[in-house]
């Protein structure tokens, strides 16, 4: 029985996931539909995770997912391998959603929402359904995670980012430098001041150590 990648030690982890990245763009660029859907299924809800984050806007953070998927299927072509396929999709979403975060302020903000639908307020989990509970559901109530989301809203952008690609999607400093185009010690720097300025943002509402557990991990 074909042992799978999760299975293996984490070097060895990593180097299959390498090989199935290659197997992944390859077959894109010979224009497999098969390989769309693969890449779909498998960025699809980390995509719009991040997105959401980034945003705090369903709507937009869709929006931001279509487009990425248009670039990375018109621009697979010009992956070299740099960096990992995920780096590269993510590099993309973070650029469309700040493309998004200007629209939105230039535009958006001059227009008036006078009703909410019942359906345009679900919680993103509702949408995108996770078979279990995580940790961050049993140990925290909405009326918390609704101010953790407020504050994460209320930071410098920049400072977001870097805060949202480690503490929610998990990455490693050196993918956010990847994501980011950055130096690893401009990572590291602006993780820092973003989660001090989460904590000044939720004004002592919250524990420290909560406010670096902010939500689950996303799952790939």
């Amino acid at each position: 029985m074909a042992t799978s990648i999760f299975e293996l030690n984490p070097e060895r982890a990593a180097e299959a996931l390498e090989v199935e990245d290659l197997r992944l763009v390859e077959t894109l660029r010979s224009g497999s539909e098969r390989a769309y859907e693969e890449l779909i299924t498998r960025f699809q809800q980390p995509v719009y995770a991040l997105a959401l984050r980034l945003l705090d806007d369903q709507g937009e953070a869709c929006d931001v997912v279509q487009e990425v998927f248009l670039k990375v299927f018109r621009n697979i072509g010009s992956f070299r391998g740099q960096s990992s396929l995920k780096t590269w999709i993510y590099r993309i979403t973070v650029n469309e959603a700040h493309n998004a975060r200007r629209w939105f302020f230039r535009h958006r903000r001059r227009e008036v929402e006078l009703d909410h639908s019942a359906e345009d307020s679900r919680d993103w989990k509702e949408i995108i359904p996770d078979g279990s509970r995580s940790p961050f559901d049993v140990a925290f109530d909405r009326e918390q995670h609704v101010m953790i989301e407020a504050a994460l809203e209320r930071i410098n952008p920049i400072f977001r980012d870097a805060v949202v690609l480690r503490d929610i999607t998990d990455l490693s400093y050196e993918e956010i430098a990847e994501v980011l185009g950055v130096s690893l010690g401009t990572v590291k720097s602006r993780i820092l001041r973003g989660r001090e300025a989460l904590r000044e943002k939720l004004g002592g509402s919250l524990n420290s150590g909560t406010a670096l557990r902010l939500v689950p991990k996303t799952a790939e």
